[in-house]
């Protein structure tokens, strides 16, 4: 009996929770739309922790800081207001999105993603696919970006 009632407990604690699910995924959207669409540093700061850190399987560690991070992605705003730039976009897979929650902390978000690219104003293409996991930490102020790792990164032809 006691096992039973451990058990359910235990499936009840694992089923996803909705709220939770859409605040992540909302913040998801926010981050990777400021980094790859828009070109703003203040609004980027605000949505990472000041230790934040990313590791990339290609590039290493991309950042061991908020400022770190911030710091490059204004470099790449610069890059991309050449008329002739490469652009790219990031394009979340919702079916593969899993998100749990880190009590006393925030969530910890795992799935798969794709990208884009075009040069200039010319037409957009598929180029690669990825898995990640995100570390969130919920603030007074909204979900910060605290670490990510992006992996497994695929050309896609």
């Amino acid at each position: 009996m006691f096992l039973a009632a451990a058990f359910s407990i235990a499936l009840l604690q694992s089923a996803p929770d909705p709220a939770l699910l859409a605040e992540v995924k909302a913040a998801d959207t926010a981050l990777f739309e400021t980094f790859f669409e828009r070109c703003e540093p203040a609004r980027m700061t605000a949505m990472v922790t000041p230790d934040f850190e990313m590791y990339h399987d290609k590039g290493g560690v991309v950042a061991t800081s908020g400022a770190g991070f911030v710091g490059i992605y204004a470099k790449e705003c610069e890059r991309r207001k050449a008329p002739d730039a490469w652009r790219s976009r990031r394009a979340l897979l919702p079916e593969m999105l899993h998100v749990d929650p880190v009590p006393g902390y925030g969530a910890i978000e795992e799935g798969d993603h794709v990208f884009y690219e075009r040069k200039g104003d010319g037409p957009e293409k598929l180029v690669g696919k990825a898995h990640f996991v995100h570390l969130w930490k919920k603030t007074p102020d909204g979900w910060q970006a605290a670490r990510i790792l992006s992996y497994a990164h695929q050309a896609v032809e």
